[in-house]
């Protein structure tokens, strides 16, 4: 998967993206809560805040010793746990990159209202998708398709950096050796991939788009043979491109032209003419 770094969409409105940073904060002091075993066996405690469509829909039940909320309310608490670190990374890069500008330009409580929002119409989306399923779902990945989508439509010209993990461990050797040779120096840069992650630099209309299109593929094709919800994913980005408008400040604009990076410091005056005197006697 490709993954994003950052981009050059500047913050206009707010100092700090305090609600996407507590949700980043949450996720990861869940886990670390979870995966301690202090409070038991981690995938015990996971499967009572997950989704699962059977229990959702009545037609199974938890065994006694699995302690959660209500099943209603999984839909809200599957997504702050996450199955490995991995899992939580990725998210978590993902929610750092985008989320502060979708605040920005929603403001911090909209913000958190839309991206539960998000979060739980994935959740529907996947309990509808797979009805007689009892496969837990975790995972914060239905509310950040949400804030994805919501990129798109924010700021579709503002450019993103990422990178391709597995083109970065097959061409980080070839860029060790040009290291060492100087006169090999225009090798640095590949097919303008910059080392050593070799990040590349596109639009978020191009960046994101292509990440919503490969979701909807996989959700078309291959989800019935992967361990990801494909169709949670779909729910969240259905979700992020309906509730955006609704959300945003009415003073951002949608498809928003820009322009990105720092602004520009006003230009000095200029001084005023001399004044026109008469000749000296």
């Amino acid at each position: 998967m490709v993954m994003p770094l950052f981009d050059d969409a500047p913050l206009r409105h707010l100092k700090r993206p305090v609600a996407n940073h507590a949700l980043i904060v949450a996720n990861i002091l869940v886990f670390l809560l979870v995966h301690s075993e202090i409070l038991g066996d981690p995938l015990t405690i996971m499967r009572g805040f997950a989704i699962i469509p059977r229990v959702l829909f009545g037609e199974a039940d938890l065994a006694d010793w699995i302690v959660g909320p209500p099943a209603p309310l999984t839909l809200v608490t599957s997504l702050f746990f996450h199955s490995s670190l991995l899992h939580l990374a990725s998210n978590m890069l993902f929610l750092y990159v985008f989320g502060d500008n979708v605040e920005d330009a929603m403001g911090s409580l909209h913000y958190l209202l839309f991206y539960l929002s998000s979060g739980v119409m994935a959740g529907v989306f996947y309990v509808y998708a797979t009805p007689h399923s009892i496969t837990p779902l975790v995972g914060a990945s239905g509310a950040i398709s949400g804030v994805c989508a919501a990129f798109l439509l924010l700021y579709p010209r503002a450019t993103v950096t990422g990178f391709f993990p597995p083109l970065t461990l097959v061409m980080f050797p070839f860029w060790l050796i040009t290291l060492a040779d100087r006169s090999r120096a225009p090798l640095r840069r590949l097919f303008g991939l910059t080392p050593p992650l070799f990040a590349f630099h596109a639009t978020g209309f191009l960046f994101v788009g292509a990440w919503i299109a490969l979701q909807i593929v996989n959700a078309s094709w291959g989800g019935g043979e992967s361990h990801i919800a494909w169709m949670a994913h779909v729910g969240g980005i259905v979700a992020g491109l309906a509730l955006t408008p609704i959300f945003k400040r009415r003073k951002h604009r949608l498809f928003d032209r820009g322009p990105y990076g720092p602004p520009k410091a006003a230009p000095a005056p200029e001084p005023p003419p001399p004044e026109q005197t008469g000749p000296e006697g």
